[in-house]
């Protein structure tokens, strides 16, 4: 094999090959040696079976991916790979042979694997594409359809979306396209940043791919081959975001068990056989645990498979998941190798009609000016109430139609925007983003028309706060009750108000006089946060939602859909307006609110409290250590935590990027450790001070200005 490997000044590999298959046998390689760990475990998390080196807390995790089919579809997708695109076959079959070839090197660098007794094991054809399916099987936020079941049956039906905004379980991203008109080059530019559950190693692996038939520099998912959501060729760029999509139904199924021992389940034409077996999970320092795995028509069953009744001959009930690559057999891999020859939107966006999960809105721009705003992936049609709640697999009206929904696509005028929120893929969800960063990237787009990859920084690390608006408001009208010492009646029910203590008046007068700006090192965001966590902490615990503090009858895994508390903290922008809770009492909470906090030590600056809080497979044994961060969960700068109950950060930018078409290597992208996800190498963590400062590092394409790696 003809391969070469360089790296770059931050140790980004830069891989050269004679032909395509070469060239994704080199990607797996470098992947297996620089991320070996991560790698494997993504393939025990994708085949459900990471509690037999990790313990008994990832039973929860295994048990769902057992029953979800995740591995199974998997194959069955690379099998229908196989039959209809062999070459994009050949092509993952190639990655994962670089894989298994670079494995037990990467497995000697890594401790974790001598920590855990860990032996690297052997990939399979098929296993990026599990990878994939469970890296992104709960993108789509199925388990709210759970939480707005428990509400319509807690709460009442009218309450069902009360709570809906972008919540706890899902993952958003911003994402911009500037047209030539508007920048200092006069050539497009992409970009945005993804956000996710900060994982270290990353999400995501910057890399660049070359061959005689492309040459392209993106942000790959170790273990998946090529370039999906972020890439740039030279003469086209693209990049994703969430398109909020809902594709995944949870159906209410009816099973009974034969005196076989088979299991039947109740469908549109009464009772039908489902398929049913038993797979044994291993668990380290513990006995194996059984589990049944259950399929109806529907999908596999993955709640309640193990609820069956003491009397074998009644039924029991049970939930289904119905997703598209277990319907289709089909998840889109042959996109990827399309994209990396692309040259024009055009080729994008021919290339992206095969895409199936999950679902992105796309921008992308070419050398020739073009531009591209539109979603890709599989939708289903189907009655509306599937989107909405748990329906019931014996009534027809809820079965997929045939044809998956028409997308939608728009045109670009000056720049266009998506940080998924409301807007080009309103049809096709239910539960949305605010519109606050959108909004707020649109407005710091039109202040410019020469943009250039330097300036777009600024908008990535942007800490204004819209949300902060409404709360801000009721602090504002806090004070003016009490000043006036007489409650109207048609908003508090009558009586007058309890003044705020002098202590609480100084509180209210510093937020009004706040910028509204989440700085990290801002005392005054810090008091914001201070409230508000006041405030959500208090209207959870409101006797309207005294029905709902109940834990609901579902495995923990799904417990940061269902948890009260989060769903108070991101839905507070409604509940302050509207909801269960009376005005007066949310008037004479914030008030609380606001003497709790001026009676207390004094916050904080923000970034004291909201520090950095990665999931990492092994436990940190020193996670203070990690810093503070600017930003919050609607600020441009993304920093998700649980106002209420935590300022710790486990969400934000995986990455960060600007894709300049005018010249390739003008292009600045960063991610939030470093290209290494080996302990004690020199590009292990060394983006990270670049990433807290909201800078990005060159992306350098000029071969004499890399270093050729050895051996």
């Amino acid at each position: 094999m003809s391969i070469e490997v360089y790296r770059d000044a931050w140790g980004v590999p830069h891989l050269r090959a004679a032909d395509p298959d070469e060239l994704a046998f080199a990607q797996g390689r470098v992947t297996a040696r620089d991320r070996a760990w991560q790698l494997e475990v993504e393939r025990h998390r994708a085949q459900g079976t990471t509690a037999a080196f990790l313990g008994a807390a990832e039973l929860g995790w295994d048990t769902f991916v057992r029953r979800a089919r995740l591995a199974d579809t998997a194959r069955r997708c690379f099998a229908r790979l196989e039959e209809t695109d062999a070459p994009t076959a050949a092509w993952v079959r190639a990655y994962v042979d670089g894989v298994n070839d670079g494995l037990a090197e990467g497995a000697d660098r890594a401790p974790e694997f001598a920590d855990t007794g860990l032996t690297p094991g052997r990939w399979e054809p098929w296993t990026p594409l599990a990878v994939w399916l469970s890296t992104h099987i709960l993108f789509a936020g199925f388990p709210t359809k759970l939480w707005r079941d428990e509400v319509a049956r807690r709460l009442g039906e009218e309450w069902t979306e009360l709570f809906a905004t972008d919540g706890p379980g899902t993952a958003g991203s911003n994402g911009w396209v500037v047209a030539g008109g508007r920048t200092a080059s006069g050539a497009a530019l992409v970009a945005g940043d993804p956000h996710r559950f900060i994982e270290a190693p990353g999400v995501y692996q910057q890399i660049r791919l070359a061959c005689p038939a492309y040459d392209v520099v993106g942000l790959a998912v170790p273990g998946v081959p090529g370039l999906a959501h972020f890439g740039h060729t030279g003469p086209v760029a693209w990049a994703i975001t969430n398109a909020m999509a809902d594709y995944q139904d949870l159906y209410r199924e009816r099973l009974r068990r034969l005196p076989d021992g088979t299991v039947e389940a109740l469908g549109p034409d009464g009772w039908a056989p489902a398929a049913a077996h038993r797979e044994t999970l291993g668990v380290a320092d513990a006995e194996p645990v059984v589990v049944e795995v259950i399929e109806t028509a529907r999908g596999p069953v993955i709640i309640g498979a193990d609820d069956e009744p003491g009397d074998s001959s009644s039924p029991w009930e049970a939930l289904a998941l119905r997703y598209p690559p277990r319907v289709t057999g089909e998840l889109g891999f042959g996109v990827l190798p399309a994209l990396l020859r692309a040259r024009t939107v055009t080729d994008v966006d021919t290339a992206l009609d095969g895409w199936v999960e999950p679902v992105n809105v796309v921008q992308a721009a070419d050398t020739r000016g073009g531009l591209l705003h539109r979603v890709a992936g599989h939708v289903p049609v189907r009655d509306r109430a599937n989107s909405l709640r748990i329906v019931p697999a014996w009534d027809p009206a809820h079965a997929w139609a045939d044809a998956p929904a028409p997308l939608p696509r728009a045109e670009v005028r000056g720049h266009a925007v998506m940080a998924n929120a409301r807007g080009l893929a309103a049809p096709l969800g239910v539960e949305f983003a605010p519109p606050h960063r959108a909004a707020r990237i649109g407005e710091l787009l039109d202040g410019s028309a020469a943009w250039t990859p330097e300036t777009t920084a600024a908008i990535h690390s942007d800490t204004d706060n819209p949300s902060a608006a409404r709360l801000l408001e009721a602090v504002r009208r806090a004070g003016e009750d009490t000043e006036t010492g007489a409650g109207a009646p048609g908003r508090h029910g009558g009586g007058t108000p309890v003044p705020l203590s002098p202590a609480g008046a100084g509180v209210r007068e510093r937020l009004l006089a706040w910028d509204r700006r989440m700085d990290a090192e801002s005392t005054d965001a810090g008091l914001y946060a201070a409230v508000r966590g006041a405030v959500v902490r208090r209207l959870a615990g409101h006797e309207a939602f005294t029905a709902l503090r109940e834990p609901a009858p579902y495995p923990e895994l799904f417990r940061p859909w269902l948890a009260l508390g989060p769903r108070v903290a991101f839905a507070l922008e409604t509940l302050l307006v509207a909801g269960p809770v009376p005005a007066g009492d949310v008037d004479r909470i914030v008030r609380e609110a606001l003497d709790e906090v001026g009676a207390g030590e004094p916050p904080a600056a923000w970034g004291v409290t909201h520090r950095l809080a990665p999931w990492q497979a092994l436990p940190d044994p020193d996670d203070d250590r990690w810093p503070g961060l600017g930003g919050d969960h609607d600020c441009v700068l993304s920093t998700s935590s649980v106002p209420g109950w935590t300022d710790r950060s486990a969400r934000a930018s995986a990455a960060r990027y600007v894709w300049d078409l005018a010249d390739r290597e003008r292009s600045r992208w960063i991610v939030p450790f470093g290209a290494s996800g080996v302990p004690g190498n020199p590009h292990h963590r060394d983006q990270l001070p670049l990433w807290l400062r909201g800078e990005l590092a060159p992306v350098t394409t000029d071969w004499q200005n890399l270093i050729k790696e050895q051996g």
